[in-house]
């Protein structure tokens, strides 16, 4: 009796959802995408991956967001000023947000979103008995007596211990999306699956593992000139565990987008510059898509005998650095998805970014035998095996670039490990050279300049490296409010970086966003947020 029921339950559920999507008579429009790995919670604290951004993107707001360019724009807040010490940020908040409808309030009707609203909702992320894992975003910047102030109900008030240039971009993660006191006190830790906020879509049913379904806000704030936002009525979100399965269910239509797909499709999808192939042109839609993740090669910089470890001669280092073809790397191990890294460690996709500006290492084994003869090493004659330390997913990639260093006369041995093994030894100082990822959290160089600031530990700096002309202008970034001067530190530091070559740049990664012919307004960017606002379904 109890599985027949739980099975009528889930029969009705989906039913009434393909109804809401397709039934001609009511015309509903619902945006129908798969998250494999399921959701954790819908608690905008404990938003720590993709799968719950994305759902809580569209249940929630802050007080900034952020558009295609990953540019900072208004939200809750419709302006904002920072003091000329860097320390306080003060938000004027809009007049017209208000919370969805919901039993937690009086007579079931959301009422209008207040600046204690903020102060509730960031004091929350920081109580050690919200136990967030986002706390991390406001424990080591803001004031510790009064970081959260309401001057009034349309006023908030942010104070720092010390200035934070990326603030802003930090305020944009859906952990400070803002939530109703009313909805935590009467849900408690089922707030996690009855979700309350201000965004453009409301939480309607949620079968764990099976379905969601969100439908749009007849309140919402935001407009697109004349037209009110969201412009469709719904999503569906199905949870189908296999990557295969949920290409295939895209191909059959039964889903409207998905971001990646199995490795073992990538042939059949994609010709060899990395594009749709001609005969699927027709079917769906393909973008090619920067996500702000740098995959590279690392060094330890910690200092040694150098006779011992050679990694620790620039020329060396450097030598690597101009030793092998970064885009004949990508073209046949990645089918052309990705760009070579050839301007320094920050990815292409941030708003900093600028590849005239940054002059990074491309393939010139010429300049890599130079740098090797300066070092005293010509030919490689006389330098020891070099061992790198990678996981299984990655071997490919390790052996490509030993076999191409080869050729310039350094002999490396590809060691696979474990990933969390191998995180353990780079953080404990045990491997001289290593291959990893920094993927950003916000959309702010800072992210990755932290990786090479000396007095962080490990991790991020796994590479250990020490310039005190770097953490000079790191520090002097951090206090930097004004973004074309911020950036233009930003590069002085990815010049450092690319001459001291404590890095190898590989790769800026880029994801597959798949969507049907019949979807319009799906605006990509650089961090894979879902911003399902603007969508259309013809």
């Amino acid at each position: 009796m109890r599985f027949s029921f739980y099975t009528a339950i889930v029969v009705i559920l989906l039913s009434s959802c393909n109804r809401s999507e397709h039934n001609a008579d009511n015309n509903l429009k619902f945006f129908r995408y798969n998250q494999s790995s399921g959701i954790a919670s819908l608690d905008p604290a404990f938003s720590k991956d993709q799968s719950a951004d994305w759902a809580c993107y569209q249940l929630y707001n802050s007080l900034v967001q952020l558009n295609s360019q990953l540019i900072i724009i208004p939200c809750i807040a419709k302006s904002w000023e920072i003091s000329n010490d860097g320390l306080i940020y003060t938000f004027h908040l809009r007049n017209d947000v208000r919370f969805h409808n919901d039993p937690c309030f009086s007579q079931g009707k959301g009422r209008m979103l207040v600046a204690s609203d903020v102060v509730y909702s960031f004091s929350r992320i920081i109580n050690p008995k919200t136990a967030s894992p986002g706390a991390w975003i406001f424990n080591k910047d803001v004031d510790h007596d009064a970081p959260f102030t309401a001057l009034n109900d349309s006023t908030f008030q942010l104070k720092l211990q010390r200035p934070f240039g990326p603030m802003l971009g930090i305020l944009s993660m859906q952990y400070c999306s803002v939530i109703p006191h009313e909805a935590v006190e009467k849900y408690g830790n089922e707030f996690r699956a009855h979700p309350v906020g201000t965004g453009p879509f409301m939480f309607k049913r949620w079968l764990e593992g099976i379905a969601m379904i969100l439908v749009k806000n007849p309140n919402y704030f935001e407009h697109d000139g004349a037209l009110q936002l969201p412009l469709i009525d719904g999503i569906k979100v199905s949870f189908i565990d296999s990557k295969k399965t949920e290409f295939l269910s895209f191909k059959q239509k039964q889903l409207d987008f998905i971001s990646g797909i199995d490795a073992s499709y990538i042939d059949e999808v994609l010709d060899d510059k990395g594009n749709l192939k001609s005969e699927l042109q027709g079917q769906f839609n393909l973008e090619k898509v920067p996500y702000l993740n740098i995959e590279y090669l690392g060094f330890l910089m910690k200092p040694g005998n150098e006779k011992e470890n050679p990694l620790l001669i620039k020329n060396i280092r450097q030598a690597i650095n101009y030793g092998f073809d970064r885009r004949e790397m990508i073209q046949y191990l990645r089918r052309g998805v990705g760009r070579p890294a050839e301007s320094g460690f920050t990815p292409y996709g941030l708003p900093s970014y600028d590849a005239n500006a940054v002059k990074g290492y491309s393939y010139n084994p010429a300049k890599a035998k130079e740098l090797l003869k300066e070092a005293g090493y010509e030919n490689g004659d006389g330098l020891p095996e070099m061992k790198l330390y990678t996981n299984e997913t990655y071997k490919e990639f390790g052996l490509y670039i030993s076999k191409q260093l080869e050729r310039i006369g350094l002999n490396v041995k590809v060691e696979i490990s474990q990933p969390g093994i191998l995180r353990e030894w780079m953080s404990q100082s045990k491997v001289n050279l290593f291959r990893g990822s920094w993927l950003a959290d916000y959309p702010d160089a800072e992210n990755y300049f932290a990786f090479f600031y000396s007095k962080n530990g490990s991790p991020p700096n796994y590479t250990r490296f020490n310039n005190s002309h770097f953490d000079s202008l790191y520090e002097k970034a951090l206090a930097e409010n004004d973004d074309v001067k911020r950036y233009s530190l930003y590069h002085q530091m990815e010049q450092i970086i690319i001459e001291e070559a404590p890095v190898v740049p590989l790769y800026y990664d880029e994801v597959l966003r798949f969507s049907q012919k019949n979807i319009e307004g799906l605006q990509p960017n650089a961090l894979n947020l879902l911003d399902l606002k603007r969508v259309k379904i013809k």
